[in-house]
């Protein structure tokens, strides 16, 4: 077998072609599974399920009854979400940020959820959120692959959608969300709709126009003179 170095981080790491890979994690005194220090195959993923009683452990807390559930950077990841979710009969807040997860796969709807935190994963696609449609807020899914806003009509009360560096490429996106009376934050910074606009202020604009009920785009207020110029005929 042929053995390559690969630098990651700044450092090398060894691997084998055509073997397993491995990996050696550090003690975790609170970790949801049997391995410390052992060699952890690629297949081994953490369930939500599994994530939920390390944190049960962790706070000393039972998850059901928490308002704040925090289950982001699991190791090994969580690559799917289940219906263990769905007995957050509490949280007002759940964050599954930075794992493995490419589709959220199960109508999730826990019935007090205000904050929903996706963010550093690996969907798609954003799907099955009708459910939350009475009470979530806050939708944060950036650095993710997601390529149109669909699946977000239902979400009457959402105010704040964090959706930056993904795969937006069509302006016609955003007038999926001009149905959304609540909305009023959104951060856009990173998609490729943004590439022909060459400066901040033209992209803003251009945003008020799709969607005039924003109050904050990219971390910052609207401005009066900027609500004007989307009100302008385009030139």
């Amino acid at each position: 077998m042929v053995r390559k170095r690969k630098a990651i981080g700044g450092r090398k790491f060894g691997i084998v072609e055509g073997a397993v890979a491995r990996v050696k994690f550090p003690p975790l005194r609170d970790a949801p599974w049997e391995h410390k220090w052992g060699e952890v195959g690629i297949g081994v993923v953490t369930s939500c399920g599994q994530a939920i009683k390390g944190w049960e452990a962790k706070n000393e807390a039972i998850a059901e009854e928490a308002e704040v559930v925090k289950l982001f950077c699991q190791i090994p990841p969580i690559t799917k979400l289940d219906n263990s979710l769905n007995t957050l009969k509490n949280c007002e807040q759940l964050s599954l940020s930075t794992n493995a997860i490419d589709r959220i796969g199960i109508v999730l709807n826990p019935p007090k959820l205000r904050i929903l935190a996706l963010g550093r994963n690996a969907l798609k696609k954003l799907e099955k959120l009708d459910e939350l449609g009475s009470t979530l807020e806050q939708l944060w899914v950036s650095y993710n692959q997601i390529t149109n806003l669909d699946g977000l009509s239902e979400l009457q009360n959402l105010t704040t959608l964090y959706i930056s560096n993904n795969n937006i490429k069509s302006w016609a996106e955003l007038d999926k969300l001009a149905s959304l009376p609540a909305l009023k934050d959104i951060l856009l910074v990173g998609n490729p709709i943004y590439d022909s606009f060459e400066t901040p202020e033209l992209r803003r604009v251009e945003v008020l126009r799709h969607l005039p009920q924003l109050s904050k785009i990219d971390g910052q207020m609207v401005k009066p003179a900027e609500r004007e110029a989307a009100m302008a005929p385009p030139e």
